[in-house]
């Protein structure tokens, strides 16, 4: 478990480290810039590069068995992410590894676990092959226009919470179909080369989701100081959460 800055979740959890680019979200990745420093920091779990003819950044996807130990020893009630650092859905994540890291999320109950992806289409293809806990929450990123589709692959999953991240947000998303959808975050990219986010965009995904009763976070406007720019939208802070969290 690790403390994180992530504003829509409280702590982090890595049973799967590394992962690679599938579209243009992917970019900037955080969690590649993160990995190269923990690497040079001697982090254990970020020297795999995939490739060992090459001196890589330590992103090479790597499962951590050891780590699925973790949640068992936590005190409390945690609201947890899931794989900040990798993809749960990447290819080279074996499914015998995702339905232990499921088994270990049906076990601790008191925890609410969140799993994000950007390859919907593998998670639909294994859905049927997994036992889809009620402590879990699944989302898929929904970055740009043009991947609007991964939402039709989350909503034939049997997760019992499926929620939407529009974040980094590249373009308008004037056409989202929210139906079966408990939540939405949306927010701009941050770092030194991050790409503008007309704030057009984000009020326009809040009104959808106010339209139809979905809860709407948003967590940031982002730019090469996100903190200086806040998160402020039409005067307020936008941090609904899905009606689960809150029975």
């Amino acid at each position: 478990m690790a403390a994180t800055g992530i504003e829509w979740t409280e702590t982090t959890w890595n049973p799967v480290t590394g992962c690679d680019r599938v579209a243009a979200g992917c970019d900037n990745c955080y969690a590649l810039a993160l990995a190269k420093r923990l690497k040079a920091m001697g982090a254990e779990k970020y020297q795999n590069d995939g490739d060992p003819r090459t001196s890589g950044p330590g992103f090479g996807v790597t499962v951590h068995r050891s780590a699925l130990a973790q949640p068992y020893r936590w005190r409390g009630s945690k609201l947890v992410f899931v794989n900040s650092m990798s993809d749960l859905f990447h290819a080279r994540v074996p499914i015998g590894f995702i339905r232990d890291i499921m088994d270990v999320i049906r076990d601790t109950p008191q925890h609410t676990y969140q799993v994000l992806t950007k390859r919907a289409h593998r998670m639909e293809r294994l859905a049927d092959r997994i036992d889809w806990p009620d402590n879990l929450w699944v989302g898929v990123s929904v970055e740009s226009d043009d991947v609007v589709g991964r939402v039709d692959h989350l909503r034939r999953i049997p997760a019992r919470t499926k929620f939407l991240s529009c974040e980094p947000l590249l373009t308008a998303l004037p056409n989202l179909d929210l139906a079966g959808i408990d939540w939405v975050i949306a927010g701009g990219e941050s770092g030194p080369r991050a790409r503008p986010m007309d704030p057009a965009w984000v009020e326009d995904i809040r009104d959808q989701c106010l339209a139809v009763a979905v809860p709407f976070f948003f967590k940031q406007w982002g730019g090469r100081t996100p903190k200086a720019r806040g998160r402020e939208l039409d005067g307020r802070i936008w941090d609904e959460m899905p009606m689960q969290a809150q029975a």
